[in-house]
């Protein structure tokens, strides 16, 4: 995989509750996650929140973190997920399995909340 690895998805619902439900499953996914740290920020109508959760991946032996930011103004989201750290080489990244799989956590969260909020 060359570049970053990302995901972005245009969600409807309550911010409030996404995030929520975000801190729940990604937390729960591994006994070393937690939330490393968060800001919210409010302009008019829109709303943007930042999420940076960070865990132990025993793929690489070090510790990646998921950086979830969630534009929101009204019910619309706007959802970025970018995960980073995790490869133990100097100048490029050789293991990437620990970001990814700490992305596909998000992806999962974020398409079941998706799949529910449709309904």
């Amino acid at each position: 995989m060359h570049g970053v690895a990302r995901y972005d998805m245009t969600l409807t619902g309550d911010v409030d509750r996404f995030l929520g439900h975000l801190d729940g499953t990604i937390l729960s996914g591994s006994i070393s996650a937690n939330l490393e740290d968060s800001a919210d920020h409010r302009l008019g109508d829109a709303r943007m929140v930042l999420r940076v959760y960070e865990r132990y991946s025993a793929f690489g032996g070090s510790r990646v973190s998921l950086s979830i930011s969630v534009l929101a103004v009204g019910e619309q989201m706007s959802v970025t997920a970018i995960p980073s750290g995790g490869s133990q080489a100097m100048f490029w990244k050789v293991n990437r399995l620990g970001e990814e799989s700490f992305l596909n956590k998000a992806i999962d969260a974020i398409q079941m909340w998706k799949r529910v909020s449709e309904r």
